[in-house]
């Protein structure tokens, strides 16, 4: 018994199947074109979420990144005006300093030295207004780690004269930044243990005992830093909240000229206001030097100080009247502190346009250049410290470049489209599309009544 096979040559099943096979060809290769066309493999979460997190979260740290950029920008662009202004500072000091140079000249007279000194008087205001220079933000370029909108104070009646009114110290910034100021307290504020600036004036109460051709000068001041630290210590602890360092005075009395050894002595007493030094008072100490020769005294009995006076031997005019040497009794000589780079010009300006002659200048210049020098010192250190900033706001930037760069690979291998592979992709979905689209035109013709017919 034979059994007869019969066939079905079409179905509404079989259409349907063919149907779905044709769209989901075609939307896949509408996604493979979309694809293509924005170079995203990606284009919607549900097409890959891991990847897209991937992706998500490196465009978060790219985002991060230039908004550290930025930030260093603003913080690059303040220290480099910080820079050029303690360069501006410099130049105004070293103009300063060769307006002092020519105030020693032997040629001048009171009233020359006087209109020097109006000079002088007019460069320490441009310097003053200097270091209170404010950024395009309306902050002051030498903030330290904070202070007023206008840091440096002064001159003021009572001392300390001029004051700094913020938190000394220099900010570190971050591993991405750099800080937005300059530490303005060790650029202009002087310290006597770090620094060793002191203005010395030489007076004599008794009227008319200093004539032009007598002449009483010191050399540099030298400073020893661990007495100094120790005294302003002790002064501290008696006077609490009182930053200041004392003021010395030198006393010389009892000059006496010994025939026989052909010795001068001379007594003198040291003296200091406040008094806080360890140890209690200060004793009358008695030096000699050869008689009718230049007196050289060594004075160490200041604790952390030491400085050399020099005198000059007895002389007589012109006139055949005996001028009076170096020391001499009633002499005096007054040490103190200048605390700011403000308070040093201040004095250079007072010593030499109250300059009666030249020896009274001599001195004034002297010590003035000393100090100036120590000045411009602090000054370049911190505009060395805003060079080193500027190199470091490069690396940064160079650092900045490299994360950025590994953040666009690692955003590209998460998202974007390999587009050989892409294109490959798109060719066989293409041609797979027309092969099912030609087979599904081949199988609509296939029915019974075509079988039958």
């Amino acid at each position: 018994m034979s059994v007869t096979a019969f066939t079905r040559l079409g179905s509404s099943n079989a259409y349907d199947n063919a149907l779905r096979n044709l769209q989901n060809r075609q939307t896949n290769l509408a996604n493979l074109q979309e694809s293509l066309t924005s170079g995203k493999k990606i284009t919607t979460p549900s097409d890959d979420p891991t990847g897209a997190a991937q992706a998500e979260r490196a465009m978060n740290r790219i985002a991060r990144i230039a908004t550290d950029q930025r930030a260093l920008e603003a913080q690059r662009n303040s220290i480099a005006a910080a820079e050029g202004t303690l360069g501006d500072i410099t130049d105004a000091l070293q103009n300063f300093r060769e307006l002092v140079v020519s105030a020693g000249n032997g040629t001048h007279t009171p009233a020359e030295r006087e209109t020097i000194a109006g000079q002088l008087s007019g460069i320490k205001d441009q310097i003053l207004a200097l270091a209170n220079t404010k950024d395009s933000n309306g902050m002051p370029l030498f903030a330290a780690l904070g202070s007023a909108l206008t840091p440096f104070v002064g001159p003021q009646s009572v001392a300390p004269d001029y004051t700094f009114k913020g938190l000394p110290g220099q900010s570190t910034g971050g591993p991405y930044s750099i800080p937005y100021t300059l530490d303005g307290e060790s650029a202009f504020m002087n310290q006597p243990a770090r620094d060793g600036v002191f203005n010395v004036t030489v007076t004599n109460p008794v009227a008319g005992l200093i004539p032009p051709e007598r002449a009483l000068v010191t050399n540099n001041i030298t400073v020893t830093s661990t007495a100094i630290v120790a005294n302003t210590a002790a002064m501290a602890q008696a006077m609490p909240g009182t930053p200041d360092y004392p003021t010395y005075t030198v006393d010389f009395s009892n000059v006496v000229a010994n025939p026989a050894t052909g010795q001068t002595s001379v007594d003198y007493l040291v003296s200091e206001n406040p008094s806080v030094s360890p140890g209690g008072t200060f004793v009358t100490q008695t030096v000699s030097y050869p008689t009718g020769g230049p007196a050289s005294i060594t004075i160490n009995d200041i604790p952390g100080l030491s400085f050399t006076v020099n005198g000059t031997p007895p002389t007589t005019d012109k006139n055949g009247a005996v001028v009076v040497g170096s020391p001499a009794n009633g002499d005096q000589i007054t040490i103190t502190p200048r605390r700011s780079v403000f308070s040093v010009l201040d004095s250079a300006i007072a010593d030499i346009g109250k300059a009666a002659n030249k020896n009274a200048a001599s001195q004034a210049v002297s010590q003035s250049l000393h100090n100036i020098d120590i000045s411009m010192a602090r000054v370049s250190a911190i505009r060395g410290q805003a060079g080193d900033l500027l190199g470091r706001a490069d690396r940064i930037t160079t650092t900045n470049d490299k994360r950025n760069t590994e953040q666009e690979a690692n955003r590209s291998r998460a998202e974007d489209l390999d587009m050989i592979k892409g294109v490959s992709d798109f060719q066989n979905q293409q041609t797979g599309y027309s092969a099912a689209l030609q087979s599904y035109a081949q199988v609509q013709k296939l029915s019974l009544f075509n079988f039958i017919g």
